[in-house]
């Protein structure tokens, strides 16, 4: 099976307790490795400069970036300052936009970083597309006079998105609620499952009922990119299996798995076998309620 994503590779320079480190990221590294381990074939929609050194790391897992997509701009940068639970974004080079490709694959995953994808090409890909999961962090990001990056309450058109992926702040700043009632907002746009996640909470609004699972209380080394982990497996295991509650089962073992690593960057993404292994354990531990 094969699953595309729009979105753009990006170096990130992140920043703990004045150690800087430097990694290959954004949602197009995040998703498509992830997507790989799953045995998806991955088509990039993506842009990135001449600067981005990072290309064998991808095509030695068979995603491969077309020379369409070298553009003269630096890859889109960010700098994540990270000081105990307190984090802090910044924009610092943003690449060219993502230009809307047509489309011959089983599903797609829009997650756009920041404002590389226009509102007409996601209605455009929602055409192409059978599924569509969107993170919608890209459509919202706005950035201050220092290029720190904030939410924007944004308008957004959400009718034949097949799952959304948001946190609270993602989710207040499309509805103007929060929670269960954010939640239905957003299923009355048109979007099919709801995905909220809040930090070890997560909650997938499914027809008429809420489903609640918990990822255990781990030592957190790195979750960066850990959102992309979770959309991605939640994208493959439903457009293989189509079974939502399987999906979101392997969605959260995916990011427990990733957590148990201990790894930072792209390390972090898990294996197969390590998220099977969690997803049967979870399994029997969704709780759910009805709305």
């Amino acid at each position: 099976m094969k699953i595309d994503i729009f979105s753009h590779c990006t170096v990130d320079e992140i920043v703990r307790d004045g150690t800087l480190v430097e990694t290959a990221g954004g949602p197009a590294c995040y998703c498509g490795l992830t997507a790989r381990n799953l045995k998806f074939d991955v088509e990039l929609h993506t842009k990135i400069g001449t600067d981005f050194v990072y290309r064998d790391l991808l095509e030695k897992s068979k995603i491969f970036i077309t020379q369409r997509s070298i553009t003269e701009k630096p890859t889109t940068r960010f700098l994540l300052e990270i000081s105990g639970t307190d984090r802090n974004l910044y924009l610092k080079t943003k690449c060219d936009p993502i230009e809307f490709d047509r489309l011959k694959t089983d599903g797609c995953i829009v997650s756009p970083v920041f404002d590389e994808i226009s509102h007409d090409s996601l209605e455009r890909i929602k055409k192409d597309s059978k599924f569509t999961l969107l993170d919608p962090q890209g459509f919202l990001r706005r950035i201050d006079k220092t290029n720190k990056i904030y939410l924007e309450k944004t308008e957004m058109n959400l009718s034949k998105i097949t799952a959304i992926k948001v946190d609270l702040d993602e989710a207040y700043s499309l509805t103007g609620q929060t929670g269960a009632d954010a939640m239905l907002t957003l299923q009355k746009k048109g979007v099919e499952y709801v995905l909220l996640t809040n930090k070890r909470e997560i909650t997938m609004l499914a027809k008429d009922k809420l489903y609640y699972l918990t990822i255990p209380n781990l030592e957190v080394y790195d979750t960066t990119g850990i959102g992309d982990i979770f959309c991605a497996t939640f994208a493959c295991v439903y457009l293989k299996e189509n079974d939502f509650f399987w999906a979101i089962c392997f969605a959260v073992g995916a990011v427990q798995a990733a957590l148990e690593t201990k790894e930072y960057g792209l390390a972090k993404i898990p294996q197969r076998g390590a998220v099977e292994t969690n997803a049967s354990y979870l399994y029997n531990l969704v709780k759910f309620s009805k709305v």
